[in-house]
């Protein structure tokens, strides 16, 4: 009885890999690979925004103004002669940024008086004034 003997007899067991069908599946993904990479990497070309990180505005408290029907004029609710309004104005006018002066006027109140309103907040320097309207008004 021999143990161990190294024969090349058609009954032994050959230990090597055989590799070819590795070889093959490995071209195979190499086939797939090459043909998939192109379709993913096409790619829609976007301008996308460009995000800056600035600090927010703070927004002035804007400026109430109310003309009654008799010409008087009321500052955030509270009632100022022509003198008060011109240094109130010129105060706001001051600040930085500048508030922003909400105008309301009753449908009876004079134009004229309107106008002057408009005009001392133009010459003491508040460039955006805003008119309120009530729509449901008749």
């Amino acid at each position: 009885m021999a143990m161990g003997s190294l024969s090349d007899s058609d009954d032994d067991f050959n230990p090597e890999i055989n590799t070819t069908p590795l070889v093959d599946v490995m071209l195979v993904l190499l086939i797939i690979f090459i043909i998939t990479i192109p379709v993913m990497n096409h790619a829609v070309k976007i301008d996308l925004p460009r995000a800056t990180n600035q600090p927010d505005e703070t927004k002035p408290q804007n400026i109430n103004l109310s003309i009654d029907a008799n010409g008087k004029v009321f500052w955030n609710d509270e009632q100022i002669d022509s003198n008060q309004l011109n240094l109130r104005i010129a105060e706001a006018a001051k600040k930085q940024p500048q508030p922003e002066l909400h105008l309301r006027a009753e449908r009876t109140t004079q134009y004229e008086k309107v106008a002057q309103v408009m005009a001392a907040a133009q010459s003491g320097g508040l460039s955006k004034i805003g008119f309120v309207t009530d729509p449901q008004a008749k």
